[in-house]
């Protein structure tokens, strides 16, 4: 008799379950996904449109098209799920049994949850890039503007892709500056973190980017209010930063059926979750990867990749009646772009934070540092993201990539950061020439 594995969103995280548990599991295993849209968005090319690097319409592919052959979609948004009866009921008015639930629902923008966020203002003086509608329409505006008080804020975390925001501070001061506007534009990083950075060694890198830059930078701002009209952002604690155009990237919940399905989820709408097994904490059964869990792992795509990887072993046990043994260390790593064609490379896991080094690879990467080839590397992963990633295709990053295995001695720390084998630590010691207004700009290295 064939077992059902359903997969609830088929974003990144629900798309690469999906046709890696078809790779791996046998025929006698149904799979089907389900999702609200058929519109698969790729979504770090977001941060890319609202400075022209890339069209809207090439971010966005049919959902049921990046499924392997043998996996069902079925376009429906989900009411509930029923951990007691272990089924889900769809909006559409229909009930799916299950033997096995991936959640992989991803988190929403709630601006709504900011006061005046949605009021007036938005649209005009008030902007986001994290939808495409919203990035589309911020390219126009950012066409459009002349000058004043541009301020890029982060409500608060969680959020997808926690480092997009410095990335747009990064790529406004090169767009302002291509366009000969930069000393005309007063430009803020307004944070709710006490730095640019959760990681103390990103923290001082990337606060050293903004500063050259010319980037302001204010930190623990508990956004309470966004004032579109009267141009001012109002932290809870009464401080204000004042602004004539304004980037905001809003408070992220999971999703709202997460709510409705008892026992499911935490205040937020998060599925809590097993911090290495990848098992929704609520019932036996229960798979959770990507933005939809509660963990601590930054909500990225290379995140739901590694996190991916060790659910599907996990699931695969589970259906064969074995207890899940595979172990997720948190390995994470991204580009930030940097402007001016430069890109730093970060990478670590739960217990190690980012160093200095090589990533390793037929190409290897510099790390926490600013590179053209990074910067290539980010344009270039939009290919391997729709022709290798999101197919599932086994490759060497699904033997290397995972190991949460820490070893004390120190020539292997970076070998236990989830596979990444320094080649040598690189000192941060770019060359610099002068730029617009007299600001340092660094000069474009070839590594």
């Amino acid at each position: 008799m064939a077992r059902r594995g359903v997969i609830l969103g088929g974003g990144t995280a629900g798309t690469l379950t999906a046709n890696r548990l078809r790779r791996s599991a046998g025929h006698d295993t149904e799979i089907v996904v389900f999702d609200r849209d058929d519109r698969h968005l790729y979504r770090p090319g977001l941060l890319f449109v609202p400075f022209g690097m890339a069209p809207p319409a090439r971010l966005a592919r049919p959902r049921a098209r990046q499924l392997l052959s043998g996996i069902g979609f079925h376009q429906a948004g989900v009411d509930r799920v029923d951990l007691e009866t272990k089924t889900v009921a769809l909006d559409d008015g229909e009930t799916v049994a299950y033997d096995v639930l991936v959640i992989a629902t991803g988190a929403r923008l709630a601006p709504e949850k900011t006061e005046c966020l949605t009021g007036p203002g938005s649209g005009r003086t008030v902007h986001t890039f994290y939808s495409l509608d919203g990035a589309a329409a911020l390219a126009g505006a950012m066409a459009r503007f002349q000058g004043g008080r541009l301020v890029v804020n982060l409500v608060d975390l969680p959020i997808k892709c926690p480092v997009a925001p410095l990335g747009f501070c990064f790529l406004t001061d090169w767009f302002l500056s291509r366009r000969g506007l930069r000393d005309c534009v007063q430009l803020t990083y307004v944070t709710s973190l006490d730095g640019a950075f959760t990681k103390a060694t990103c923290n001082r890198e990337l606060s050293g980017l903004l500063k050259d830059k010319g980037v302001e930078v204010a930190t623990e701002f508990a956004t309470g209010e966004v004032d579109g009209e009267g141009g001012r952002l109002v932290s809870y604690e009464g401080r204000e930063v004042p602004f004539d155009f304004a980037v905001v990237v809003p408070l992220h919940e999971g999703a709202e059926y997460v709510g409705r399905s008892e026992g499911l989820g935490d205040p937020l709408g998060f599925v809590p979750t097993d911090d290495q097994l990848q098992a929704a904490k609520a019932w036996p059964g229960v798979f959770v990867v990507g933005d939809a869990t509660h963990l601590r792992a930054s909500k990225a795509g290379s995140v739901a990749h590694f996190e991916g990887e060790i659910l599907v072993h996990n699931v695969r046990r589970y259906l064969a009646g074995e207890p899940p043994d595979a172990r997720f260390g948190g390995h994470t790593n991204c580009f930030i772009e940097s402007g001016f064609g430069l890109a730093p490379l970060i990478d670590f896991n739960d217990t190690l934070d980012p160093v200095t080094g090589r990533f390793p690879g037929p190409v290897s990467l510099p790390l926490l540092m600013e590179s053209r080839l990074n910067h290539v590397g980010k344009l270039a992963f939009e290919h391997l993201y729709w022709h290798v990633l999101l197919p599932g295709r086994p490759g060497e990053s699904d033997r290397n990539l995972s190991s949460s295995e820490v070893d004390d001695d120190d020539a292997d720390l970076c070998r236990a950061r989830g596979g990444a084998r320094c080649r040598g630590v690189l000192r941060r010691s770019p060359a610099v020439e002068r730029g617009h207004g007299g600001r340092d700009r660094r000069r474009p290295r070839h590594p």
